[in-house]
This record gives structure tokens, C-alpha cells and sequence, in this order.
């Protein structure tokens, strides 16, 4: 039926040579990949799983809210009221927002806890303030309605939320709007949102500190829905497989997997779960699988709540409320001296993740180091140190996310727009500007050439190979490497805009080869495997097979 649907868009455009200027392509994309409760046939769809036996869609709206105007009479949607225990779903859905929102793209249909930030920040430089702003009270109502911001807006993620830029958010907008009612009127969330990271299970009395921590139990949805490898085999059989045949020092692993039985265990759910919370889903970073994180502080967390915390004392100051302003002020001068105190290595010069339990950081090394310089959480020193260490991460097409293999999407080879961005801006911050320009270049160039090849925007690279070809190398989470893609696509026009006019020019200037079969969708006309996104609105670029 969603084939039909876009199939008979009367969109008979004559095929090009190549692809539009790629700054005009991320400004066209965001329109197709915006969602709407207006178009919920678009919305609805969701790649991970399939729908009911009867072909629709359900789409929960909370106890409180009103149901979509115009969605009552879809064929393929059915509305339903939450329940007020998530565990008593059945059937995964939908969950509705109030406003229209920009998802990631490909098997991502939802709108996204911490890719909306970066995406706003994409939106907001292509002038889609109303948009931007819709993407912030779509964060607030979600606080507000589901208790925090959502992994993302499925049932199946009511139980975790995802990093936390809400204020970041809010401050994007009020940068252009100076509407101070807007921002009043979000203090209330703000505070949820911030009590959700800082009360048990998230924060840990040991070091007044927060982690990651998942509320929900057993294996999640969507992986045993859809992340299987060419055999059929999920995830989790792949984790237990490993578990078997290897020795694991980096944790006890009697905790996560019952070597008698062959079983994983509800620990290991546990960690599994929070490490998707996290949004590096998986890694080695907390062990293999990333499984020991709720055993850890990670710094990447606790430089976000830094930055909540810091960035509600200025919007307390706007508001003229001076004595809650101080008290935000002290909250984040407490923990960002608790994050230099216990995240910092001096012998290696980089930050850590702490593990709370034996008391150490773990010698991991990942991007995430230079949160606390994105942050302004570091002193000159420790920033001068941190950016000795680019080499051990910079590659021919930008950053390594880590410095270890281990088949995993969020360790090396592979480089990820976000953590680009996090990087690039910790080092300007400091006045690191030529590696800041050096590794913008690499990583644009790389992201620039591989669209003209292709025609779209993926969500992850290979920074060492400098290619978008990555499934062979992914053992552990899926496999694919979705386009669209919304982060990708802001960052690219973020890291660009730093730039001086010269580089920009000449960046833009490397030669154009032609598209592989990239051309626009004609009318009628099947749909490859490479979609881009589900939309009653494409006029975008895809790929499609040999003829």
C-alpha cells in the first residue's frame, strides 16, 4: 500500500546528469522528511516492524490529549488511548506529537531524542524557524504528556529517553525569536526533564554523578524486530555467541550471561537497554556491547547536564528570576568540578567514562573526550592536552569515533556526523582552529564526494577508507547505512559555515563523477531498497538497481 502511495505522484521530471548543488539537496530534504499527526499515513509506517494482521497502523495518544484532527477515518490508521502502563501495550506504535517534526530518514520514521538538536540546528540555518520551533515544543510536550524526551516518539521507547540538549534546543530558538513567554513557559519541563537524569536510578549516590539506565526489562523490540544479520540470527543470539567463545576481562560476565543455560540475563537487558538511551548503540566502550554502562558515569552525559544546568541559569536570568539563576550557576559549577575530579586522566590527557563501582575511569578512548571542551567544562590545560590527542582519532575522512575495532557501529573505523560537530566546535572553542578547519575538511570532503558518487547523505562513514560501504564491516546492531539523513545533513552545512569563504570554495570544487543511476523518482515507477524516506513529498534523489 505505501508503494502505491508514493508511486502515484504525478513527479515526471526528466532525469539529470547529476545531482543538485549538495547545500540545495540538504535544504530541499527537510520538507520530505517532515512528519505531521495532518499526514499520518506518512507518519504512521514504521521500517522496524510490520503492521497489524489487518494491515493498519496504531498510532497512542496520552490520556490527556485530544485525538489527531483528520485521522479518525485513514484506512490503514488506527487511534488508541495509552495506557497508563506502558508495559500493557500491545501492539507497537506510534506516539503522538503535537506538532510537525524532521525524523533521521530510512528505518528512522520517529522523531528522535538527541538527533532533533542537531537537525534544529541544520533547520534553523536554512531559516525554518517555525519548524525548529515546532521540533523544541515537540520535546516539551513530550515531557510534559510522557515524562521526558523520548528515545524516540514509539511505544516501545516509552521506557528510556536519549542524551539530553533540551535547553540547547530551547536557546536556538529564543536566539531568533526573543520570545521570553515561550521560554517561561518551558521552566516547568526544564526542571522534569532535569529531575529525570538527577533522581535514582539515573544518578548515583556514590558520586553525585548521572548514567544511563533503561526503565523498562527484558530483550527490546526493536532489535528483536529488526536487527538480524544475512542468516536471521538477532542481536542478542550474535551477543551470546560471543559470549561463548571468547573471554571477556573487561567485566564479570557471569552478571550478563548464564554460561550453563546459555542465556543472557535480566542484567544484561538491563545494560542493553541503556546503552541504547545512550545513542551509541553498540560499542565496546563500557565493555563489549557496551552492556557494563549502568555501572559507569559517562562523560558525555554528565557534560550535557553541565550544560542543562548552566544554560537554565542564563534562561533564569532572561527572566529576571536572579536567586534561581544562582542556584542553576551552583549546580553546574558542582558538577563540572566533579567531572574534572573524576573524568580526567592526567597521564593520558584525555577524559573518561568513570566507573563508579570500582572507582577508576575506564582507558577507553572515544570521542566523547571532547564533550567537556564543547561544554567549556575544561581549562586551557586540559584542552591543550585533549587536542595533543586528534591522532590517535583523525583520519583521512575526519574523526574515528574510538581507537578500537571491535565490529560495532559506534567504534573505528567509523566516523558520525554529531560527534564531528562536538569535536570541531571543542577545539574552536579553545582556539584550536586550524585542526578545527583540518578535520572539518576531511570530513566534508569525504561526505561531499560520496553524495556526488551516490546522490544521498548517510548517516555514518568510514573515515579510515574514506566510503559509505560499511555493512561488511558491522557485526553487532544492523548492518545498514540508512540516507536521508538529518544529523548528517546538519552537520554538514554547520561544519561548512565555520569555514572561511575561500576553503568553503574550494571544497566545493572537487570533481563531480557521475551519480550511479541517481535520478528523480518518476511517476509509477518501483522503489529500490534505497529509499530514502517515507513521504507523500519526494522530489529528492535515490538509487536505484542495474538495468
Amino acid at each position: 500500500m505505501l508503494r502505491r502511495c508514493m508511486c502515484t505522484l504525478l513527479l515526471c521530471f526528466v532525469a539529470l546528469a547529476q545531482p543538485p548543488p549538495i547545500l540545495d539537496y540538504i535544504k530541499q530534504t527537510w520538507p520530505v522528511l517532515t512528519r505531521s499527526n495532518q499526514d499520518l499515513a506518512s507518519a504512521a509506517p514504521d521500517p522496524k516492524f510490520r503492521p497489524a494482521a489487518d494491515g493498519r497502523w496504531p498510532v497512542y495518544v496520552s490520556r490527556s490529549a485530544d485525538l489527531p484532527e483528520k485521522s479518525v477515518d485513514l484506512p490503514n490508521i488506527e487511534i488508541r488511548k495509552l495506557p497508563e502502563d506502558p508495559a500493557q501495550v500491545r501492539g507497537q506504535g506510534l506516539l503522538y506529537l503535537p506538532r510537525p517534526y524532521v525524523v533521521p530518514g530510512g528505518r528512522f520514521n520517529e522523531m528522535y531524542g538527541w538527533d532533533s538538536y542537531f537537525i534544529q540546528v541544520g533547520l534553523l540555518r536554512d531559516g525554518e524557524l517555525e519548524l525548529a520551533k515546532d521540533m523544541a515544543d515537540n520535546a516539551l510536550y513530550e515531557i510534559r504528556e510522557y515524562g521526558k524526551i523520548l528515545n524516540a516518539n514509539r511505544t516501545y521507547y516509552l521506557t528510556r529517553s536519549q542524551p539530553p540538549f533540551l535547553t540547547e534546543m530551547l536557546l536556538g530558538v529564543y536566539g531568533r525569536t526573543r520570545d521570553r513567554k515561550w521560554l517561561e513557559d518551558a521552566v516547568p519541563a526544564i526542571d522534569k526533564y532535569h529531575r529525570y537524569w538527577t533522581s535514582e536510578p539515573h544518578s548515583t549516590p556514590e558520586t553525585g554523578l548521572s548514567r544511563y539506565f533503561d526503565l523498562g526489562d527484558g530483550p527490546a523490540p526493536e532489535v528483536v524486530a529488526a536487527e538480524r544479520d544475512a542468516q536471521g540470527r538477532t542481536h542478542y543470539e550474535l551477543v551470546r555467541e560471543y559470549f561463548r567463545t571468547h573471554q571477556v576481562p573487561d567485566y564479570d560476565v557471569r552478571q550478563y550471561y548464564d554460561r550453563k543455560t546459555d542465556q543472557l540475563t535480566p542484567l544484561f537487558y538491563k545494560g542493553d537497554r541503556s546503552m541504547r538511551e545512550s545513542g551509541f548503540d553498540p560499542s565496546n566502550r563500557f565493555g563489549p556491547f557496551s552492556v557494563d554502562i549502568i555501572h559507569f558515569n559517562p562523560v558525555c552525559l554528565n557534560s550535557l547536564l553541565y550544560l542543562m544546568e548552566s544554560q537554565t541559569a542564563e534562561i533564569m536570568h532572561i527572566l529576571g528570576r536572579e536567586a534561581d539563576s544562582e542556584m542553576w550557576r551552583r549546580r553546574s559549577q558542582d558538577r563540572s568540578a566533579r567531572i574534572n575530579r573524576l573524568m580526567w586522566n592526567e597521564r593520558d590527557g584525555l577524559y573518561y567514562d568513570y566507573d563508579f563501582v570500582h572507582r577508576r575511569v575506564r582507558q577507553y578512548p572515544f570521542l566523547t573526550t571532547f564533550y567537556p571542551l564543547w561544554a567549556g567544562i575544561a581549562s586551557r590545560e586540559q584542552a591543550a592536552r585533549v587536542a595533543r590527542n586528534l591522532p590517535k582519532f583523525e583520519r583521512p575522512g575526519g574523526l574515528q569515533t574510538s581507537t578500537y575495532l571491535s565490529a560495532s557501529q559506534w567504534d573505528a573505523p567509523f566516523g558520525w556526523a554529531p560527534l564531528q560537530m562536538i569535536a570541531v566546535d571543542g577545539l574552536r572553542r579553545y582556539g584550536y582552529r586550524e585542526d578545527a578547519d583540518r578535520v572539518s575538511k576531511k570530513f566534508l570532503s569525504l561526505v561531499l564526494a560520496e553524495y556526488q558518487k551516490t546522490g544521498t547523505i548517510v548517516e555514518k562513514y568510514d573515515v579510515v577508507r574514506r566510503g559509505t560501504d560499511v555493512s561488511s564491516e558491522v557485526r553487532f546492531g544492523y548492518r545498514s547505512n540508512e540516507a536521508g539523513f538529518g544529523w548528517t545533513n546538519a552537520a554538514f552545512t554547520a561544519l561548512f559555515d565555520e569555514l572561511t569563504p575561500a576553503d568553503q570554495r574550494n571544497l566545493l570544487k572537487v570533481p563531480e563523477p557521475q551519480p550511479q543511476h541517481a535520478r528523480i523518482l518518476m511517476a509509477n515507477e518501483p522503489l529500490s531498497t534505497g529509499l530514502l524516506s517515507y513521504s507523500g513529498r519526494v522530489t529528492l534523489w535515490f538509487r536505484f538497481p542495474e538495468r
